[in-house]
């Protein structure tokens, strides 16, 4: 499990990195799209942070679900 768990945290932490990324892209634009689609990846991010409040030590089953799932949307 060590593995795959390993392998779940390295994905979604590159996944953070690409939202974080794309957030500072929008940043250029003022439009309100813009303002909308940032406050969406905001929100992904919000709901990572919850997620992964526990840490990686105690990941259960139900919390990698939450997560490969946040992967997906």
């Amino acid at each position: 499990m060590t593995d795959q768990k390993d392998e779940l945290e390295h994905r979604v932490k590159a996944k953070k990195k690409e939202i974080e990324a794309r957030i500072e892209e929008l940043k250029a634009d003022s439009s309100a799209e813009s303002r909308e689609k940032r406050e969406q990846l905001r929100e992904k991010l919000d709901s990572l942070g919850s997620t992964v409040k526990e840490g990686w030590d105690d990941l259960t089953e139900a919390t990698a679900g939450k997560l490969n799932e946040w992967l997906r949307s």
